[in-house]
């Protein structure tokens, strides 16, 4: 084990994460397993830098001395040599003379200030005189991918030569270490040391329990006696399980929605910056296949293809889907061997196979200009799941001989044919989403988009294809009311960080207050953001409870979605609360004690 250098309470220099910048910091603390120092900087942000990050003192200002004195003594016995030039001769400047220039300016760039930005509470309208030069600068240095806070934006670091501390003019750094920095040799990829899931071990236990808990939740909807004490103990037969033609089809709509990706229709936007600075391009066209989807299906059913084959062959369509999110994340996983390191993602990277696998070490895994990712996110997972409950609408008016589908089935499809085409819709958004900016595509994605999403969010339809519910009147009008609201602060709440992250200068966000923070970030502290941390997740809760209740209280399997969705989003929420006090220190207590609560109002 390497030996200690620093203890608690020493002050050293540390280098800011990304970048060659040494600032003043305090050693809090030294965790042995991790070989990692808890340092505090003085705005109060507190991180975790490795040894080599760290200097002392007296080190660090003696190498710069040496540094220079090298550059410009002579030996005092040297002579000059005098030499004849001819007129015709070009001079030429010596060698020592260049380095003297280099390392002054190196030692320009080095010497950066990290002014403390206050944390009181104020309105955003007061910050809209800085200078836009000074906030793209910062954010060019500071930016990271991860998208930790659902409410961070804008850019508020001051970074001035010591020689020019008093003009306030941003010092272009990226420009300055490629004229004068050599070339960089190259990095090793950073370990991940905080595990989630459980750790190597609990990832384990997901990879077996998620695909048996789908296919056991499918069996039991399909039951004429949904209730959990019939589960029927003996497993279903193979052939209820595959089928090479349900595969094909499986296939077939899989390349059916990469070619609609691929359509030169939609504008073409930039994702959020990565580790290197630079962004990925993404074309935006999802809403455009759903309409081209939407015109398929239609002309199958006027051509009398029976869509209720869905439902008749459920389980084989869902092995089939699990089969191929399987092999994808096989591929995934072994191409990211090869994965420069500025590509890979901050949680994937452990060195433990089975936990890799299932995180996803490869961030934005790309075939050119097809991105993997961004393409299973949204396409062929929540498209199909509208197509999935389409065909169970047919299988209720086939097999309970309908004119006209049961109002329980129309509202759940209505209701998540809103939720699928407003995500299309805004499907830029999606970009600045934890699961896009921060979590690796591996098994656990790619199972999740392909499989977990189309088989378990049909749920409900796939219940009522079998057990039908008769809603009154009143419930009708009351889950109606119920959906509208949710989606409402689901899509507020959305709508307004986007916006506030992309522009917080924009004067239609001029009345919510903010709390900055050390990383040139703001918190909003006001409107939807002021009363919860998290409305849209409340919206989108909002909303599931009133897709569940649609299926009436006989049985609690049509409620696994909002159990899901509850245990989903309060264990995303500890990842963001454990992301953001880390990063943000100081400030991230200031905005906890201004919104109390992260979901829940007055509970939780």
């Amino acid at each position: 084990m390497p030996a200690v250098r620093f203890q608690g309470g020493d002050t050293v220099m540390g280098r800011w994460p990304g970048s060659s910048l040494y600032y003043e910091v305090k050693v809090l603390r030294y965790d042995p397993k991790t070989q990692l120092y808890t340092v505090i900087y003085k705005d109060g942000t507190e991180l975790e830098l490795k040894d080599g990050d760290i200097k002392s003192l007296t080190g660090f200002k003696q190498g710069s001395s040496r540094s220079r004195s090298r550059s410009r003594s002579r030996s005092p016995g040297r002579t000059r040599r005098s030499r004849s030039r001819s007129p015709a001769r070009t001079v030429r400047r010596s060698s020592s003379r260049t380095t003297e220039v280099r390392k002054e300016k190196f030692k320009e760039v080095l010497e950066v200030r990290l002014t403390p930005v206050a944390v009181p509470l104020e309105n955003n309208s007061n910050n809209r005189h800085e200078k836009k030069e000074e906030n793209d600068t910062a954010n060019k240095v500071n930016e990271k991918t991860e998208e930790e806070s659902e409410n961070q934006v804008g850019s508020r670091y001051n970074l001035r030569r010591r020689k020019d501390q008093g003009d306030g003019r941003p010092v272009e750094l990226e420009k300055k270490f490629e004229a004068i920095l050599p070339q960089a040799t190259p990095r090793e990829a950073v370990k991940t040391t905080e595990l989630e899931f459980g750790g190597r071990f609990g990832v384990l236990f997901w990879l077996l329990f998620l695909p048996v808990m789908v296919l056991a939740l499918l069996i039991l909807c399909a039951q004429e006696d949904a209730s959990l004490l019939k589960f029927p103990l003996a497993p279903p037969p193979l052939h209820s399980l595959w089928d090479c033609q349900v595969f094909g089809i499986v296939l077939l709509w899989l390349l059916f929605q990469a070619v609609l990706s691929l359509l030169p229709i939609g504008k073409v936007v930039e994702g959020m910056p990565l580790k290197n600075g630079k962004t990925l391009k993404y074309r935006i066209n999802g809403f455009y296949a759903l309409i081209i989807s939407a015109m398929a299906i239609g002309a199958a059913s006027y051509h009398e293809v029976d869509l209720s084959y869905i439902h008749g062959h459920f389980l084989q369509f869902y092995t089939s889907a699990l089969i191929i999110s399987v092999l994808l994340s096989i591929y995934l996983f072994i191409r990211s061997r090869r994965a420069a390191v500025d590509d890979l993602a901050p949680a994937g990277n452990s060195g433990y196979v089975f936990y890799d696998f299932f995180m996803g070490r490869e961030l934005n895994p790309r075939i050119k200009d097809f991105d993997i990712k961004f393409f299973c996110e949204m396409r062929p997972g929540l498209i199909g799941w509208l197509v999935i409950n389409f065909g169970m609408l047919l299988a209720e008016m086939k097999h309970k001989n309908l004119d006209t589908p049961s109002p329980a089935m129309l509202l759940v499809n209505g209701f998540q044919l809103l939720w699928v085409a407003d995500g299309l819709w805004h499907e830029e958004k999606l970009l600045t989403m934890m699961d896009i900016v921060y979590d690796g595509f591996g098994f656990m994605l790619a199972f999740g988009d392909l499989a977990w999403v189309p088989f378990t969010f049909t749920c409900q339809a796939y219940y009522l294809a079998g057990h039908p519910s008769d809603l009154s009147v009143f419930w009708i009008v009351a889950i109606i009311i119920m959906n509208v609201v949710g989606y409402y602060i689901f899509r507020k709440a959305n709508s307004q960080k986007y916006a506030f992250r992309r522009n917080p200068s924009d004067p239609a966000l001029s009345h919510l207050k903010t709390i900055p923070t050390a990383t040139g970030k703001s918190l909003i502290v006001s409107g939807l953001w002021g009363f919860v941390r998290h409305p849209n997740y409340l919206g989108d809760l909002i909303m599931a409870l009133a897709w569940s209740l649609s299926c009436g209280f006989n049985h609690a399997i049509p409620y696994f979605y909002l159990i899901y969705l509850i245990l989903l989003l309060v264990h995303r929420n500890a990842r963001d609360e454990r992301q953001c006090r880390k990063k943000y220190g100081l400030a991230w207590g200031e905005y906890c004690k201004a919104v109390r609560y992260r979901i829940f109002p007055g509970i939780y």
